[in-house]
């Protein structure tokens, strides 16, 4: 199972701008105001709801990093970047072990 690791501020921003996001296609659907009126402002909260979902998603996606970052410490190996790639020569002895 996946996990993810958000800060609080984070967590506010995403929710909030998803909320934004709902109010403003509510508002679109909703008849409770005048149609100009609730055309201008749910248009308004449905763009800055799709403005800021790049940055919630980027966010979302630094979480998860983080929260692989920090499995991989808890797990007691050692990670090096170094290594990535690298090739591990036969020792002597190997072929006696397998």
């Amino acid at each position: 199972m996946a996990s993810l690791v958000l800060d609080a501020r984070d967590f506010g921003f995403i929710v909030g701008t998803r909320a934004a996001l709902g109010a403003g296609i509510g508002l679109l659907a909703a008849a409770s105001l005048s149609e100009d009126r609730r055309r201008i402002v749910g248009t308004t909260l449905v763009a800055v709801g799709l403005a800021t979902t790049a940055p919630a998603v980027a966010s979302v996606l630094r979480g998860l990093r983080r929260s692989r970052r920090s499995r991989a410490a808890d797990s007691g190996v050692q990670y090096d970047g170094r290594l990535i790639g690298a090739t591990r020569f036969p020792r002597k002895g190997d072929d006696d072990r397998w």
